[in-house]
């Protein structure tokens, strides 16, 4: 069953229109600059991020893994990583820790010289889910080792749990488990699409993150994924899933009410499509940003196609970064913006 819903996730995403109705990256402006005062050549785009050195603040954020056909995809992402010197995350680790036939789609990443990798497991795992009993400590090490990992994502995927019919629907003591795991293991806390509320932020702060993924809505739908996903004769959860296809806190809105709350690392993961949109979240207090959706077509067409599209990305926030006088990211927290739109009702 979940070797299957990993392969159809990939598939909806590639064949369907799964994005939510309105990117709020696009609600950002920035003062040009027309005498930016700076080199081109002078700019820098690297940054020290948990520990490790990247060349851009870009995390491929986890796409897949556990199913036949992920080892070439994960080949490619490794490989793109390693080359372009940018974290990685890896998909949902779920599959291969209940089956360990299933885990040469994550053990071949372990065979590449990636700056900062991060392992995947749900939270909904972390407690007991009817019969199911709950990953322990030793299952986030597991995960960890599987793939020589950094740090252990901790995705908190519930919207996406509730409108699928076999979904995982108990939560009660996840914020704990998640805290005892923290203590013998690297945790990032992340969302898959609806955003972290400032109050969870602190909540999960407080259980000992080393960091969080506001993974927020603005990019891919899951329930819009899901909508897909289930079949046509269940027409109650196919509608439901619909009308919650837009459901969750815009990313820019999570980065800045968690920035606002927490002094952890952020991450902003969710509708990042250009350089100039990372230049965007970066000005607006994430660290650094992760990008899945806007990658998944270019490395599932091939390597080459998922480095150009990442040097794409580089050139165009350098270039956002020249017209802005900025010669490195810290320079950004300080630029002119004008918030507009929807975005402004928001956070104001």
């Amino acid at each position: 069953m979940i070797e299957s819903r990993k392969s159809d996730h990939v598939k909806i995403c590639l064949d369907e229109d799964v994005e939510v109705e309105k990117n709020y990256w696009n609600d950002i402006k920035f003062y040009h600059q027309a005498a930016p005062e700076i080199d081109f050549e002078d700019i820098s785009l690297g940054v020290d991020f948990l520990g490790k050195r990247l060349s851009a603040p870009i995390i491929i954020a986890g796409m897949t893994g556990g199913y036949e056909g992920a080892e070439v995809l994960n080949r490619r992402l490794a490989e793109t990583a390693e080359e372009m010197r940018v974290g990685l995350g890896v998909g949902s680790q779920r599959a291969a820790l209940e089956d360990k036939d299933l885990r040469k789609s994550y053990e071949l990443i372990s065979d590449h010289s990636i700056p900062l990798l991060f392992g995947n497991i749900g939270a909904p795992q972390l407690i007991s889910q009817d019969e199911e009993q709950p990953f322990g400590i030793s299952k986030g090490k597991e995960a960890l080792e599987m793939i020589d990992g950094d740090y252990l994502a901790v995705h908190f995927n519930y919207l996406q749990e509730a409108v699928q019919p076999e979904g995982d629907m108990k939560s009660k003591g996840v914020t704990k488990a998640l805290k005892d795991l923290s203590k013998e293991v690297p945790i990032i806390a992340k969302e898959t699409g609806a955003g972290i509320s400032p109050g969870t932020a602190m909540s999960f702060r407080d259980a000992g993150v080393e960091a969080i993924d506001v993974g927020g809505m603005g990019g891919t739908s899951f329930s819009g994924v899901e909508h897909y996903r289930i079949d046509d004769e269940n027409k109650k959860m196919k509608d439901i899933a619909k009308d919650l296809w837009d459901w969750g806190i815009p990313t820019p809105v999570s980065v800045v009410e968690c920035r606002g709350r927490v002094s952890l690392p952020i991450i902003a993961t969710g509708g990042i499509r250009s350089g100039i949109q990372i230049a965007k979240a970066l000005a607006l207090g994430a660290d650094a940003v992760g990008i899945a959706g806007g990658l998944l077509p270019a490395i599932e067409k091939s390597k080459k196609t998922a480095i150009d599209y990442l040097k794409r990305l580089k050139r165009e926030l350098k270039i956002t970064m020249f017209l802005l006088g900025c010669e490195d990211l810290d320079d950004l927290m300080s630029v002119n913006r004008v918030i507009t739109g929807e975005l402004k009702d928001w956070i104001e």
